[in-house]
């Protein structure tokens, strides 16, 4: 588990003392300090249009960070890891601003969770997704975004989410808003995916999206190194060898499975790093630009939880202590030099396919 992993007692923490803010105050903080930027928070369905159990309010949206000086740009969409049980602040806004400082206009979605571990999501992380790709092509001319230049970034399960997506985008329909919007990322970035439902995989991912009780068809679909097809848009993939929470193999089974159907890839395997290293770098390490407004869903459920409107079973609350218990356990980070040339690397590859674009 990351040291960015807490799920109830990190939550009820900074609901206490104000780290997570609510959206409203979040946007209007962030546009005072980045005055350059343009910074806002937008909401990917309608009230009526959005239904899991779980989100006690919340909504699935997209934050943006912008250049406002008019010109059309590639787009990278962040999608942070959390297993699907939180979305990852240490792999949000970072990389985001990372992306923006190349020259990209960014955006960090926060999709929906499974943080109980209650009540399995399906197909709704991948029709947020979704969703938040027709949305910015929808409103490409405001955002200032070269349609056709847009790529998803993901880490982790935000990685296999990312990756659901290229396989699976042809399967995802919307309504008639987004009639004749593609859904379908022009680049995917993927690092330290979680890619299998086989021997290899992240099982507590598999849980939370689909529950204990999958049927093995549920599995398949959603094992990304069977669903590779020679129309996978392009991917830049890269893991650890030692990563212990989502095995190397993950990343070489996706890599074979491009190989093996013609769909561009390329691949870097570091030689050593955790699970979790986001950027890797001197701004990780030190906890900076990792705004935590992708716990949002987090954060409601436990105002639920400790207001009694939502009662959770004994064995979860116990669960969540455990790991909160697992955190003060963990070492801090440090830089790892050799995994944070990643974003340069992944820039590289981004603007080989978007130049024909």
């Amino acid at each position: 588990m990351r040291r960015s992993d807490s799920l109830l007692l990190l939550c009820c923490r900074n609901t206490g003392n104000g780290v997570i803010m609510n959206l409203q105050q979040y946007d209007r903080k962030l546009r005072k300090r980045k005055k350059a930027m343009e910074t806002k928070t937008y909401k990917i369905w309608e009230e009526n249009e959005y239904h899991y159990g779980h989100a006690c309010g919340f909504v699935p949206n997209i934050v943006s960070y912008l250049h406002g000086d008019g010109e059309k740009r590639p787009c990278v969409l962040v999608v942070p890891g959390g297993g699907y049980r939180f979305v990852s602040p240490s792999e949000g806004e970072i990389v985001a601003l990372k992306f923006y400082e190349m020259g990209y206009q960014a955006f960090v979605l926060t999709y929906t969770i499974n943080m109980l571990q209650l009540l399995p999501l399906k197909k709704q992380p991948l029709m947020d997704i979704s969703r938040a790709v027709r949305y910015i092509r929808k409103n490409a001319e405001s955002f200032g975004v070269e349609p056709h230049s847009l790529a998803v970034c993901g880490f982790s399960a935000g990685g296999h989410l990312c990756g659901s997506l290229c396989v699976h985008c042809e399967d995802i329909q919307d309504n008639e808003t987004y009639k004749g919007i593609s859904n379908r990322p022009d680049a995917a970035v993927l690092c330290y995916p979680v890619i299998t439902s086989g021997e290899k995989a992240h099982r507590g991912s598999f849980d939370a999206l689909l529950g204990e009780g999958a049927s093995a068809e549920e599995l398949e679909y959603m094992s990304l190194e069977i669903q590779v097809t020679k129309n996978t848009p392009p991917c830049f993939v890269w893991a650890t060898v030692s990563d212990q929470a989502v095995p190397v193999e993950n990343t070489l089974m996706f890599l074979q499975a491009c190989r093996e159907k013609g769909a561009p890839v390329a691949c870097h395997i570091f030689s050593d790093g955790e699970h979790g290293l986001s950027l890797a770098d001197e701004d990780w390490a030190n906890w900076r630009k990792q705004s935590g407004y992708t716990l949002e869903q987090q954060v409601r459920i436990v105002e639920k939880i400790k207001s009694g409107e939502l009662i959770i079973p004994k064995e979860v609350r116990k669960a969540l202590e455990e790991e909160e218990k697992a955190q003060a356990e963990l070492p801090p980070r440090s830089v790892h030099p050799e995994v944070e040339a990643w974003p340069e690397m992944a820039d590289n590859f981004l603007k080989k396919y978007f130049r024909g674009n």
